[in-house]
């Protein structure tokens, strides 16, 4: 059995970042985007075309539209060491209330994707 193919490990941040002016002033209200869902896949796992990436969903808690969500992830090995940051976003115009489904796909294949064994997953908002 592919242990690795059934990997869905996660460390989830309820908050978000905010973006922040030169001055320091914040230009966003944290907690308008939480992520709701989130899973660890993997493609084809023990071959050179392993594949790995997030799958999740998120939601515009905020009682403004969002036209800019963008998503950090994060991916760690099996000792906690960062392997690789990538960042996924959407420029269209998220409602408050709406869901946004997304991956964020880990930028090696084969041996270095089998490295992967967690993540974290930071939300961040823009106007």
């Amino acid at each position: 059995m592919h242990r690795r193919a059934f990997l869905s490990l996660a460390i989830v941040l309820p908050g978000c970042l905010d973006f922040v002016e030169e001055n320091g002033e914040d230009i966003t209200e944290p907690g308008d985007v939480e992520i709701v869902w989130d899973d660890l896949v993997r493609d084809d796992p023990g071959t050179e075309d392993e594949r790995v990436y997030v799958w999740a969903v998120v939601r515009n808690v905020g009682e403004r539209t969002l036209s800019y969500i963008e998503i950090r992830a994060t991916f760690f090995d099996e000792e906690g060491e960062q392997l690789e940051s990538v960042i996924e976003n959407v420029d269209e115009d998220v409602s408050s209330g709406e869901q946004w489904a997304f991956e964020v796909e880990f930028p090696h294949f084969g041996e270095r994707a089998a490295e992967v064994e967690s993540y974290e997953l930071e939300p961040a908002t823009g106007v």
